[in-house]
C-alpha cells in the first residue's frame, strides 16, 4: 500500500507545525523539505477545512495547529485524506472489470491487510510520533 504524495506532504506539514507551536509559514515549510508551495497551499487549505489546522492571513499570518498533537489521530488523518484504498481493482465495486471477483480470495486477503494497516494508524497520534524520535524535533526547528 501507498499513500498519495498529498497525505504524505500533509503529515510532514502536521509534524512541522507541531514542533513549530507559535506557528509557521507555507514559505518556510515548503523550503524546508523541498515541496512546491503550490501544493502545500492544496495541502494547507484541505488540512484547515477539516480543522486541523489554522490559518490566518496578513503580515503576522501563517499555519499553526487547531488541535493539540495528542488530540490528532494518524489513522484518521490519513482515511480523512486518501481519495480510495483500491490495492486492486476489486476493490472499486462500481468500476470493477475482473472476471475473476466471485471466486477470488485475493481481495479478502488485501482486505484483511487494509484494515490492518489502518489499525496500525489508528493506534498513534501526532504527539506519539514526535515523542518516539526526540532527533525530529531537533532536525525540523533548526
Amino acid at each position: 500500500m501507498q499513500l498519495t504524495l498529498y497525505t504524505d506532504y500533509s503529515l510532514r506539514m502536521l509534524l512541522y507545525l507541531a514542533i513549530h507551536e507559535k506557528g509557521a509559514t507555507i514559505a518556510s515549510i515548503a523550503e524546508f523539505y523541498g515541496i512546491s508551495k503550490n501544493h502545500l497551499i492544496k495541502v494547507s487549505n484541505h488540512l484547515t477545512r477539516l480543522e486541523y489546522i489554522h490559518a490566518s492571513r496578513g503580515r503576522s499570518g501563517g499555519l499553526r495547529l487547531n488541535k493539540k498533537p495528542e488530540d490528532i489521530n494518524i489513522g484518521e488523518v490519513v482515511e480523512a485524506l486518501e481519495p480510495n484504498f483500491y490495492v486492486v481493482e476489486c476493490f472499486n465495486v462500481e468500476n470493477n472489470t475482473c472476471p475473476i471477483t466471485d471466486v477470488c480470495g485475493l481481495k479478502g486477503v488485501l482486505g484483511k491487510a487494509h484494515r490492518s494497516f489502518m489499525d496500525v494508524l489508528r493506534e498513534y497520534t501526532l504527539e506519539q510520533l514526535l515523542q518516539q524520535s526526540p532527533k525530529l524535533s531537533k532536525t525540523i526547528s533548526f
